[in-house]
């Protein structure tokens, strides 16, 4: 490979590591093509993809990304899992390919920082994965959920119930016989009457003629009109 293509690839391979969330490292030897291509379809499902490279390219790839301390790993047939999704269900999906296919060997990796011997690697597929991490923690909401209304529920009846006991250690004629809050119906009425009540003084107020009433005329008024009507 020419140098200008080895810088080139180098560089890309460094972009692939500094992009991936985890590399997972595997010894591919004996596998045949149909088992790589087999195993290249099931790392896709966990957004991994699984590729043969250079020892000497990775190596100096993972130099450059500050990941030195992996190239004892780059030795004989090895290929590289970039894994961009879950780390654990990319790991989980090479370690049951690892008993499909005995020639492939989970060897290290790569993650958070860290790098993986081959136990860490391995023992990475026997952690849960997010998804089924979420979903217990999802479980874990929903009971607190449950238990917090069922608190509110029981606060409430008691708060009631402390209620009912207070009304009635209050003597007869406090109770009130009514219902605190009155019907619609009297509601209205009681408006409409404080509606006259202010139109009236209002119009006392501003020397405004007062609503009707059916109050009959005063005698005084009456003899007034009559001596002007003898006038």
């Amino acid at each position: 490979m020419p140098r200008t293509e080895k810088i080139a690839r180098v560089a890309e391979l460094k972009q692939r590591i500094e992009g991936s969330s985890a590399l997972l490292l595997a010894e591919y030897r004996g596998l045949t093509v149909t088992e790589i291509t087999e195993l290249r379809r099931s790392l896709h499902e966990a957004d991994a993809k699984f590729a043969v490279i250079k020892n000497t390219l990775m190596t100096r790839a993972a130099a450059e990304a500050g990941i030195e301390d992996l190239a004892p790993y780059f030795t004989g047939p090895s290929a590289v899992t970039f894994v961009s999704g879950d780390p654990v269900a990319a790991a989980k999906k090479l370690k049951a390919a690892t008993k499909l296919f005995p020639a492939l060997v989970l060897k290290g990796g790569y993650l958070d920082g860290q790098i993986l011997d081959a136990d860490a690697a391995n023992s990475l597929a026997d952690l849960e994965s997010r998804d089924v991490m979420l979903s217990k923690i999802a479980g874990l909401l929903k009971g607190e959920m449950s238990r917090a209304a069922a608190v509110f529920v029981g606060a409430q009846s008691k708060f009631l119930s402390l209620l009912e006991a207070y009304k009635a250690k209050l003597p007869a004629e406090e109770v009130p016989t009514e219902p605190a809050v009155a019907s619609a119906a009297a509601m209205e009425a009681a408006t409409e009457e404080a509606i006259t009540e202010n139109a009236a003084e209002e119009a006392s107020e501003v020397g405004e003629p007062a609503p009707e009433t059916t109050e009959e005329p005063s005698t005084q008024e009456e003899s007034t009109d009559g001596e002007a009507h003898d006038g």
